[in-house]
């Protein structure tokens, strides 16, 4: 039995390696987004200020990595304070209860100071805009115009510098982004079951929640 104890090591050890890849990969990789500069959505239900600049984020209420994409959130408003109104819109499946969406980070970003927090019933807002990955953000200009598409974190649940969250910054202060589209890292919005194709047309206007 002694031979095979080496063997039996060697493979714990690779499982190992394998499962701190896999993490590693998790961690780094982004979530599909289309990042493309889409312009605001005619049918658009969420309100644009009409001067000075628009952000919109989408949020799936359960996604652990979001917390970071929260973080950003603050430290981006703290820096742009008159300068940008910000909108997080919070996924709300059809049939889900309202406190299902009311989770911790609902109320996280609400105490971030510029940020209207509102529920997408349905999804319906994030498909008009092209989002499928939770801590997707949309940067748009008093014309309407994008700005910036894609994530504000370096990687999925880590903060601090990085591309997204410096284009924000630089943009709402008048100062060209040497980057305007950068990788979302999050959860899904969307199964493969939910594709972003034809968004629900605007019907009921949403509140304020």
């Amino acid at each position: 039995m002694k031979p095979l104890v080496p063997t039996v090591i060697i493979l714990w050890l690779a499982a190992i390696s394998l499962g701190m890849v896999g993490l590693w990969n998790d961690q780094s990789t982004a979530g599909h987004t289309q990042a493309q500069l889409a312009p605001w959505p005619a049918e658009a239900q969420v309100p644009h200020t009409g001067s000075g600049l628009t952000l919109v984020m989408f949020v799936h209420p359960h996604c652990p990595c979001t917390r970071a994409s929260m973080r950003e959130l603050a430290w981006v408003m703290a820096r742009c304070q008159g300068q940008v109104a910000a909108h997080v819109l919070f996924l709300h499946p059809a049939g889900a209860p309202e406190g299902w969406v009311h989770t911790d980070l609902w109320d996280g970003f609400a105490r971030i100071p510029g940020v209207e927090v509102r529920m997408d019933d349905g999804g319906a807002e994030a498909r008009r805009f092209g989002a499928d990955i939770s801590g997707q953000v949309m940067l748009y200009d008093a014309q309407r115009k994008p700005l910036f598409s894609g994530g504000i974190t370096p990687g999925r649940g880590h903060g601090g510098d990085n591309a997204g969250r410096e284009a924000v910054v630089l943009l709402a202060a008048g100062k060209k982004a040497p980057q305007t589209q950068t990788a979302a890292f999050g959860c899904l919005l969307f199964t493969p079951a939910q594709p972003l194709q034809n968004p629900p047309a605007a019907s009921a206007k949403q509140g304020n929640h």
